[in-house]
């Protein structure tokens, strides 16, 4: 008779190995007393980003204005994002058109909550919710990323590693725990994106889920859903907008997200599976949110939307799938699709977006090609946001 093993030994010592070499694998990348730091950037992609020409940014240099760039070899000038930040504040000033170069809110615009979701795992959620929240940064917006899901994969993308940096806590569990609850800002921490703040996640979040139906039953969480919402009020004016990266479940905590958000972000990949699944958590979602909305809970929102994730343009199924969603939902999909790139997969690797390596480590076409797609989504969701503010955008 073959040997049985405890699956609860087994899987300990997996998860043991496992989070051992991934340490290692963090020690090799980025040593123990290093921390991320952002790359700088072209004059050229400093142009693009502000809406000029890389000869008037030379100009501002010549005449003593604005920061001044590291020159390096070939006379090549390369600026940091808060580089990019001060310009913004100096070009701002110059012009008689506000918000042309500080796009976020102004007297009496709200804060714009955006949770980005799906059921299924696979979907591109987490490589979404990214490159939305340092595209919003790299664009002038002050943002606040919040990192819901357990797995935690946003987090890592940013240089964390949860189960060593955030062993006495430091999620967003600790701010809406039922007991003892902290300010939000104590766990609210700066990242190496200007502009750009996280409250990163860990396997502590699973303890909301825990804690809920206790506190319901002993009628201390009549109004659980507000949690999150009440937390966020309290940095209102701290941000332009929050991109909330939520667990891949419909749980008490996404319900909470939801109810805090201003705009949904459903990721979809285009195969039948996925997009059958993604019936499953629409009826589910609409359900409990149904109930949520009856006790109280606002349901208002200024948008949904789907996007098309890890789309392939010559793939014939994919195509037919995201015509089907089209006919469906209308306006309701986003027009451009996140194209399935090697240059995304491949940054991630070095826990890296896009918006972060070197276009050096690609061919120009694949890192052109899959960077246009980014900015295409990206510069979509970016005009539902100015429309909710009523300014342009799309509706």
């Amino acid at each position: 008779m073959a040997r049985q093993e405890r699956i609860d030994v087994l899987v300990g010592e997996h998860a043991q190995r496992l989070s051992e070499r991934l340490q290692a694998h963090r020690e090799q990348l980025f040593p123990p007393d290093a921390s991320k730091e952002l790359r700088k950037f072209t004059s050229g992609e400093v142009a693009d980003l502000l809406g000029v020409k890389d000869a008037y940014l030379r100009k501002l240099h010549l005449d003593g204005r604005g920061p001044s760039p590291e020159t390096r070899a070939g006379g090549r000038r390369y600026y940091s994002l808060q580089d990019v930040q001060d310009l913004r504040q100096l070009l701002e000033k110059g012009t008689k058109t506000p918000g042309t170069y500080l796009p976020g809110r102004r007297e009496g615009d709200h804060l714009q909550v955006i949770t980005v979701i799906n059921f299924k795992g696979g979907s591109g959620k987490t490589t979404t919710a990214a490159h939305l929240a340092q595209k919003l940064a790299l664009d002038g917006y002050r943002v606040l990323a919040v990192d819901l899901d357990p797995q935690a994969s946003f987090s890592a993308l940013h240089g964390f590693q949860p189960e060593f940096d955030l062993i006495d806590g430091g999620t967003l569990y600790d701010a809406i725990r039922y007991d003892d609850p902290v300010p939000i800002r104590d766990v609210i921490r700066k990242s190496y994106f200007p502009n750009l703040d996280i409250i990163p996640g860990n396997l502590d979040l699973m303890e909301f889920e825990h804690d809920t139906p206790r506190a319901l039953a002993e009628r201390s969480a009549q109004f659980f859903f507000t949690r999150v919402g009440d937390k966020l009020a309290e940095v209102r004016d701290d941000y332009d907008v929050v991109v909330m990266d939520c667990p891949p479940q419909l749980g008490f905590l996404t319900m909470s997200a939801l109810s805090a958000a201003t705009a949904v972000l459903v990721t979809v990949h285009p195969q039948m599976l996925d997009v059958m699944s993604m019936c499953q958590f629409l009826l589910m979602t609409s359900n409990l949110l149904g109930v949520v909305a009856e006790a109280g809970g606002n349901m208002s929102h200024d948008w949904l939307r789907y996007v098309v994730t890890r789309y392939e343009p010559g793939d014939g199924p994919q195509n037919q799938m995201v015509s089907f969603m089209r006919s469906m939902f209308g306006d309701h999909v986003l027009n451009h699709p996140v194209l399935k790139s090697t240059a995304i997969s491949d940054a991630g690797i070095t826990k890296q977006t896009l918006y972060e390596v070197e276009r050096g480590q690609f061919t120009r076409s694949t890192y052109e090609r899959a960077m246009e797609s980014l900015n295409a989504v990206n510069g979509e969701i970016e005009g539902l946001i100015q429309a909710a503010w009523g300014r342009k955008g799309a509706s």
